[in-house]
């Protein structure tokens, strides 16, 4: 079953929205400077879903699930219980799906176990 792996916040500037998160959560950068095209955050002991932030993109969830199969599975679960395929660009070798729920929210059903 998916689990919340990431809060996708959009934000203006990356480096303030990092240090507020960080000072308010006590989480820390874990891909690189501030300023990369969507800095990540997570919580320093591990636990809990990561802080994605991006200045383009709208604010969602990502669901995290491990494989390809898990995935298809995920996605049929998910538009099973009213979640509805959204029409998307993908790139090539896309690891994610585009859903929406019920109220029409985005989210992102996405494959973190592909190398």
């Amino acid at each position: 079953m998916a689990h919340i792996g990431s809060v996708v916040l959009k934000v203006d500037d990356p480096r303030r929205a990092a240090e507020f998160w960080s000072g308010a959560l006590g989480y820390h950068l874990v891909n690189g400077p501030v300023g990369d095209e969507s800095p990540v955050l997570a919580p320093e002991d591990g636990t809990g879903p990561s802080i994605t932030l991006d200045e383009t993109d709208r604010t969602h969830l990502d669901l995290h699930v491990s494989g390809e199969a898990e995935l298809r599975a995920e996605v049929e679960r998910l538009i099973g219980l009213g979640a509805e395929r959204v029409p998307w660009t993908y790139p090539p070798g896309a690891d994610f799906v585009v859903l929406a729920d019920p109220e029409g929210n985005l989210f992102c059903v996405v494959d973190v176990g592909q190398g």
